[in-house]
């Protein structure tokens, strides 16, 4: 067993209501649509896609876009674009916040609608645009991408899960049609492992989760994937040899390099659980992808 297994398990599990009436009103709105356009967060491309989506597209065309690419490993991100591929996807890498990748968008859009245009074309049907409905969870970067393919501010964004709320239409060019939806989980997690990386991007309110025993968790695995990036970010010594605690001792080593002291010189850890979760997050640690491919256990697999 691992060090990271050996670490306590934290329990997540998250599903408010408005999740449940978004996922009835995708299904009502899923006859009117062409494709089905999934955003997933490119840290964790597995883990952040949304498996109720597959059985609410039934058997639409499928576009996944690999959001937050300059956030992630590239070598890991392409590893997930074959991935993807290999299953029956059109795939794109992009980031939203900077327009990178965004050219290809439509171009992936009217791949995968390939055989619909040729139908289309058949009849003397031309030049209707392609109705594309955006799906993924909270904080995937959806209104983002919206923004920024359109080239205005035409949906709500926040860096915090479920600042969308409601669905809109939008024209994104003259071959495309966008319908949004809010962002949604699936009802249980059964995984814990995929719980905690949806919780380490902040696709849960960090409001129900235990931040310190997060962070630890996140400490080891950043330490185990990719040797050298702690000690280069924060100065601390990665080898935890002996310790009965290998994240808890890495965490503590992480307050004293950034004095997160309380009065009395008390090691303050709920306050470095916050500064490395935001600093993963705002990539300040690394460029890190938090799964591969071969990561994915077989049972979670479909």
């Amino acid at each position: 067993m691992s060090e990271q297994e050996k670490l306590t398990q934290t329990n997540i599990n998250w599903y408010p209501g408005h999740m449940a009436k978004a996922k009835r009103l995708m299904l009502e709105d899923m006859k009117i649509i062409d494709v089905v356009v999934e955003l997933v967060d490119a840290r964790i491309p597995f883990s952040s896609k949304n498996p109720d989506i597959d059985s609410i597209a039934g058997g639409k065309s499928r576009v996944i876009l690999l959001n937050k690419a300059d956030m992630a490993d590239a070598a890991a991100t392409t590893l997930w674009k074959e991935y993807y591929e290999k299953l029956g996807y059109t795939v794109a890498a992009i980031n939203a916040r900077s327009g990178s990748g965004l050219r290809a968008v439509t171009d992936a859009i009217q791949t995968a609608c390939r055989e619909k245009i040729e139908r289309d074309r058949a009849r003397g049907i031309q030049n209707r645009p392609l109705r594309a409905m955006i799906v993924g969870i909270p904080n995937v970067g959806k209104s983002t991408f919206i923004n920024s393919f359109a080239g205005k501010a035409v949906a709500k964004t926040g860096n915090k899960p479920g600042v969308t709320k409601g669905k809109q239409w939008i024209r994104l060019n003259k071959s495309v049609e966008l319908l949004d939806t809010p962002g949604i989980l699936w009802p249980k997690i059964e995984s814990q492992l995929v719980a905690r990386r949806i919780a380490w991007i902040g696709s849960i309110n960090d409001l129900i989760l235990i931040t310190t025993e997060l962070a630890e968790l996140l400490l080891v695995f950043i330490r185990d994937r990719y040797p050298g990036m702690l000690s280069g970010h924060y100065g601390i010594e990665e080898s935890t040899e002996g310790c009965e605690h290998p994240g808890a001792e890495l965490l503590s080593r992480v307050a004293v390099r950034r004095g997160c002291l309380r009065k009395g010189g008390e090691l303050d850890l709920e306050r470095a659980a916050n500064i490395v979760t935001e600093e993963f997050r705002n990539v300040k640690i690394g460029q890190i992808s938090l799964e591969v491919p071969g990561d994915i256990p077989d049972y979670l697999k479909k």
